[in-house]
This record gives structure tokens, C-alpha cells and sequence, in this order.
């Protein structure tokens, strides 16, 4: 009447499709809480921070920046902290750098001269004079 081996087939066919379902959702949770923490994100936040900071501030302004966290990052990545923060005077933007690919860019529009360099764990942002 009932084919046994038939129905055991078609629970192993189960199980293993529940099994494959349960690695693939974990694999993708392990990928997501990566993510949040690390370089990806913490470029956006810096890179959003100093744009706006750039357009709150006036003329002779310096800004000193703790980016202890991502000077972190960058050195697990092999980047170098002085070349973490460009600043792009042409297109108005600026760029944070924490893995040898990628970085995140963000514009700013205040219309001053701004220089960004290192010191220790901290970042100096200057605002000198207007461009031409």
C-alpha cells in the first residue's frame, strides 16, 4: 500500500532543505552585524560629519576631529591615518578612506578653503578664506 522508501526520501529531502535554509541565514546575520560595525559604516559617518561641520563653520575656524575608532580600522586594514580624510576643494566633497578599496564620499557646500591633516588620533580641520 505505502512505499516506505518513498517516504523517507521525501523527509531527508526536508531536512536538508531546513539545514541549508538555517546555514544561509546565519552566513547572512554574520555578513549584516559585520557590516554594521565596520569600515563601511564608519566611513558614511565620518565622511557625513565633516561635510557637515565644513557648512556650519566660518572663516578661521579649527576643528580637531577624534577618530580613534577608525584610526583603529585603518591600521587593521593597512591604510595609512594621514590619507584617511581627503579633501576635494573643486568638487566640494569629502572623502573617508578606511580599506585600500572603496571609501565614501559626501559633499559639502560652504565655499572656503578647508585643509584636514592628522595629529595623533585626532583629525585638524581648518577653514582659511574664501575661494575665488
Amino acid at each position: 500500500m505505502f512505499d516506505k522508501k518513498k517516504n523517507g526520501e521525501i523527509l531527508v529531502e526536508n531536512v536538508i532543505f531546513i539545514i541549508l535554509n538555517l546555514v544561509f541565514l546565519i552566513i547572512l546575520i554574520l555578513f549584516l552585524i559585520k557590516q554594521g560595525a565596520g569600515a563601511i559604516s564608519l566611513e558614511q559617518v565620518y565622511s557625513k560629519k565633516i561635510a557637515l561641520i565644513i557648512d556650519s563653520s566660518s572663516l578661521g575656524m579649527i576643528i580637531k576631529i577624534n577618530m580613534q575608532d577608525a584610526k583603529e580600522i585603518a591600521e587593521k586594514n593597512s591604510v595609512d591615518f594621514s590619507n584617511v580624510v581627503f579633501i576635494d576643494e573643486i568638487t566640494h566633497s569629502v572623502t573617508v578612506k578606511l580599506t585600500e578599496k572603496g571609501g565614501y564620499s559626501y559633499s559639502y557646500f560652504n565655499d572656503a578653503k578647508v585643509n584636514a591633516y592628522s595629529d595623533g588620533i585626532f583629525y585638524i580641520i581648518t577653514i582659511d578664506k574664501k575661494l575665488e
